[in-house]
């Protein structure tokens, strides 16, 4: 806890969530004061606290060795929340049953509220929620009322008023959740009788402060991407420490998208370092999505030693900036119980040993993605830099896919199964599962209840996609065995050109937070491949929504895209995050 900041009127106990750092900066822009801490951590801990969240988690409370909490904390006289795995917990640690689900619930449902009081004072009897969860509440524990439902989930919350004692199967925490805000205000406020005493604005110069006392006397330089995150970290040192001890280089990894090394060669003034040729070999023959982003993580740290070097940044006292920010160390393993979701490229082994060795200083690592943004804004960065869509530091190459060997398409009763592996996120924890091509979508917002649906019925499948237009029927394609090659890097990078020109045009790249191009290897032996458009609405990435595309435009894209050489289909990812990431690799 930081000096300057107020003793925390209330504890997240993080189980493992992927969004256990989420709900402590919900509570914090409530005006409430929240620090993070391990399950584990004892009730004489927490003594004082007027309210305890216990966050998410990938694990079952049932099986050995699972996270738990000192039951002791029931008894504080604190107010405690439960979160999804923290609902279950809290009744399982109080007497009430937990059960794994006959079928697991992943994104939207809805609510239908019973007691509309206290916990959900001021909601309707039926909200929309967020789900990601398969086991549930069989039986509360007793003293405790059901408090709502969905059709899937009949404990969806519980409360016993008596004692302040709640929990949701739901994340309230999410922006996916509308009212999720009010459930949490009312949680602070009318059940903990909290103070506000968290006013998030000054953080420049409290940023400032923590990089000149990170460095110290040392120098600091940056690998810029172009992207927002590593911008506003190296303009946020720059302004700290001043041009002279910092230094900013931007790596052409030739995994770049078209025009992209030109606009940060122009936006920011940094050196450029071509290294295409050396990212290209090493990838040469690699299929695994995992070993993609450990060969790229490795590469960066072997570029970035060479330039360290050939400047003479390794004979003075320099340390190396990222612009890391919360999600990946999140999605990365990042917490005492989280599942690892995919590796960033920024928390390799190679940057680990930079970690050990304090040479290393990420100024963004407790920050979401609209937090940098009104950081960047705050620093007078200029809207055309700061309002990119957001894009992976791999970028590229985890966005062609690669098969090892060649497989058909599967017929299944809801449609056709692609035998590609895609990862995904499904109650908390990784999964790594095949794709399914709806049949017959209807292109309306129907057909994402049906994904939804869908996803969440059968186990083989995290994604569920929609055909947009193709130049053979699904059943005469197949997978095949393909590569990371030049070839099919520029097929990507000029579909991914055409997609956001269209989109730009269109006026859509203002309403999406991301529209990632996948290129999937999966057509015909004259058109070997087929593009997969993603575009989704999200805040901080934590979450997202699948976003439909309104025609013309998508028969435009479709139309446009099938011109192009080597792709057989144009499909629309209708998946929201959770069961699947926005990435596909």
């Amino acid at each position: 806890m930081r000096e300057d900041a107020p003793p925390p009127q209330i504890t997240v106990l993080d189980a493992g969530g992927q969004y256990c750092h989420l709900i402590a900066r919900r509570v914090r822009q409530l005006g409430v004061y929240a620090e993070v801490r391990p399950s584990d951590a004892t009730a004489e801990t927490l003594t004082g606290r007027k309210g305890i969240i216990i966050s998410g988690g990938p694990n079952s409370v049932y099986e050995p060795g699972s996270p738990s909490v000192d039951k002791a904390l029931f008894d504080l006289g604190a107010g405690v929340l439960g979160i999804c795995y923290g609902q279950q917990l809290m009744a399982y640690l109080l007497n009430g049953s937990v059960r794994k689900g006959d079928k697991g619930e992943y994104g939207h449902a809805t609510l239908q509220v019973s007691v509309r009081d206290g916990l959900f004072q001021g909601l309707g009897a039926d909200e929309p929620v967020w789900m990601s969860h398969r086991d549930q509440v069989e039986k509360p524990p007793p003293g405790f009322d059901v408090l709502a439902s969905t059709d899937t989930c009949a404990i969806a919350a519980i409360g016993d008023p008596a004692r302040r004692l709640y929990g949701v199967q739901f994340h309230p925490e999410v922006v996916h959740t509308p009212r999720g805000m009010q459930v949490l205000e009312n949680f602070l406020f009318s059940i903990c009788e909290c103070r506000k005493d968290w006013d998030p604005r000054g953080r420049l110069d409290l940023l400032e402060e923590k990089i000149r006392e990170t460095t110290g006397a040392r120098n600091v330089f940056f690998f810029v991407s172009g992207g927002v995150d590593s911008s506003v970290a190296y303009r946020l040192c720059l302004r700290a420490l001043g041009p002279e001890r910092v230094r900013g280089a931007y790596v052409d990894t030739g995994l770049m998208r078209e025009a992209e090394t030109e606009f940060v060669r122009d936006s920011l003034g940094v050196e450029i370092v071509d290294a295409g040729a050396q990212f290209l070999d090493a990838l040469q023959g690699v299929w695994d999505p995992e070993q993609k982003r450990h060969i790229i993580g490795e590469q960066f740290v072997r570029v970035q030693e060479t330039v360290l070097q050939s400047g003479h940044y390794l004979d003075g006292d320099w340390i190396l900036g990222q612009g890391t920010i919360y999600p990946d160390t999140i999605e990365s393993g990042g917490t005492a119980q989280a599942d690892l979701i995919k590796t960033h490229h920024n928390r390799v082994a190679g940057i680990q040993k930079l970690i050990e060795s304090n040479r290393i200083i990420e100024p963004l690592t407790s920050f979401y993605k609209d937090e940098v943004r009104e950081i960047g804004r705050e620093l007078g960065l200029p809207d055309e830099l700061l309002d990119r869509h957001p894009f992976p530091g791999p970028a590229l190459a985890i966005r062609l896919l690669c098969a090892e060997q060649t497989a058909p398409v599967e017929k299944l009763p809801e449609g056709w199964m692609i035998p590609v592996q895609t990862v995904g996120v499904q109650g908390d924890s990784r999964t790594y599962r095949a794709v399914l091509v709806l049949d017959n979508p209807g292109w309306n917002e129907e057909m994402f209840a049906r994904a939804t649906v869908t996803v969440n019925r059968l186990q083989n499948i995290n994604r569920v996609v929609a055909q947009s237009g193709a130049h053979a029927p699904i059943q005469r394609m197949s997978v095949v065995a393909a590569g990371l090659t030049p070839e099919r890097l520029h097929r990507l990078r000029r579909a991914d050109a055409i997609v956001r020109r269209l989109s730009h045009e269109a006026g859509f790249d203002s309403k999406v937070w991301q529209f990632p191009v996948i290129l999937i290897p999966c057509g015909t032996l004259d058109r070997p491949d087929s593009v997969v458009l993603r575009p989704i609405h999200s805040v901080d990435g934590m979450t997202a929504q699948a976003v439909k595309m309104e025609e013309p435009l998508r028969s435009r894209m479709t139309s446009e895209l099938l011109n192009a050489e080597g792709l057989c289909a144009v499909f629309h990812d209708l998946t929201h995050k959770p069961p699947a990431t926005i990435e596909w690799e």
